[in-house]
């Protein structure tokens, strides 16, 4: 097998674990009532509006009924390199604390 594909290989399984990621955050923010896009706003103020995530909101089939648990979701986050996004959730967790 050559280097190239290789490669391609990594990059194609990266950008399909990122949309996974994505689609957990959309479905995490829908399980408390959140707006994803308006979250990621915030994380990242000074960025357009993100592609992937308009186009996962878009195609969203939903996991209806899956639940996703805080720390894990934050998790997730913080392995994809989105530390400002697991910090505005954080934030948001800590608003809907009694």
């Amino acid at each position: 097998m050559n280097f190239k594909n290789i490669d391609q290989q990594v990059i194609k399984k990266y950008k399909e674990d990122e949309t996974l990621m994505i689609r957990l955050f959309v479905q995490w923010c829908k399980n408390y009532r959140l707006d994803p896009e308006t979250l990621y706003q915030r994380a990242y103020p000074d960025q357009v509006a993100n592609a992937a995530l308009k186009a996962v909101i878009k195609d969203d089939d939903g996991f209806e009924e899956l639940v996703i648990d805080d720390e894990m979701m934050l998790d997730v986050l913080q392995l994809f390199g989105n530390i400002d996004l697991a910090f505005v959730l954080t934030e948001e967790l800590e608003k809907n604390r009694p």
